[in-house]
């Protein structure tokens, strides 16, 4: 294939196909508290809870006057309730110490509690119009199949990876173009370059894309499938929150075992929440949702 895809042309898709999705248009706060929901969370299952997040706390300053306890309720079954204390504790720090605003650099965003590197540069991009590479499993089996022709992208981003996106905004792309370079080639990954199911005949780049060029092989180890959540820890880790989240008075560790269907399996689950600190033991026999760590508290 002698002429490899023009991102231009994913940009300009974007402009007549991306979903109106609200944290597309709100402050750097907003976009903040959407990716820390977003992350292996579909967007439908994020949408009434961002809203509903963003109603209650409108503001980082708004959260930290709120207790973890708060947070880890209103995050209710997004999954992965890590996420909703390391959220509050970010807003701790950008209302002790960034008065009460979403930092716009690297640096500062890295060094805030439950960001890395893909959040970063997605707050960067999405929040402060910065052009930053964004590689998300979305993004990144763009690439894989649109350039390189690899069915699906390997299991972590590497060094070369990397430059080759960064070589695409600086060298492929005008400054406004490069902007919308990480939210659109996203939507096509999440929109029409699924995992599964791609839906080639709309996507913007079929006719130079070198893995459809090819015929669509399968020549790369599938992405790993989630395990079972039936029967799992974290079914079991969830059913103690939900019950946690449902009492304003710290419940006795007895009834949590009462009510497990394995009693083993309960003391692993529940000694796992007590070492991430989304469970706190109260008094004697007692547990709760951890009450202190709110700039009121």
């Amino acid at each position: 294939m002698s002429n490899p895809p023009d991102p231009r042309k994913v940009v300009d898709w974007f402009s007549r196909a991306a979903r109106d999705l609200p944290w597309r248009r709100t402050n750097p706060w907003g976009v903040l508290v959407s990716e820390f929901m977003l992350q292996q969370t579909p967007v439908s299952r994020v949408l009434p809870v961002w809203q509903e997040w963003l109603t209650t706390w409108p503001s980082p300053r708004d959260l930290a006057g709120a207790t973890p306890a708060d947070a880890i309720r209103m995050w209710g079954n997004l999954g992965y309730p890590r996420r909703a204390v390391r959220l509050h504790a970010t807003s701790v720090a950008l209302a002790q110490s960034h008065g009460n605003q979403v930092p716009d650099t690297y640096g500062e965003l890295i060094s805030l509690p439950g960001i890395g590197d893909y959040t970063a540069n997605a707050i960067l991009a999405f929040a402060f119009n910065q052009p930053t590479v964004v590689l998300d499993v979305n993004v990144r089996r763009v690439l894989a199949r649109g350039w390189h022709g690899l069915a699906h992208p390997s299991t972590s981003v590497s060094a070369v990876e990397r430059s080759f996106a960064q070589s695409l905004i600086d060298h492929r792309l005008n400054k406004d173009q490069a902007v919308q370079w990480a939210a659109a080639s996203m939507e096509l990954g999440a929109l029409v370059c699924t995992a599964s199911h791609p839906d080639c005949n709309a996507c913007p780049i079929q006719n130079s894309c070198v893995w459809f060029a090819l015929g669509k092989p399968d020549n790369t180890a599938k992405p790993k499938a989630q395990a079972k959540f039936e029967g799992s820890d974290r079914q079991e880790r969830g059913r103690i929150l939900k019950v946690l989240r449902t009492s304003n008075e710290p419940v006795e560790k007895n009834t949590i075992k009462e009510q497990a269907i394995d009693p083993v399996q309960c003391d692993r689950a529940l000694n796992s929440l007590i070492d991430e600190g989304l469970v706190v033991e109260a008094s004697a026999g007692t547990i709760s949702l951890p009450q202190s760590g709110g700039i009121n508290s």
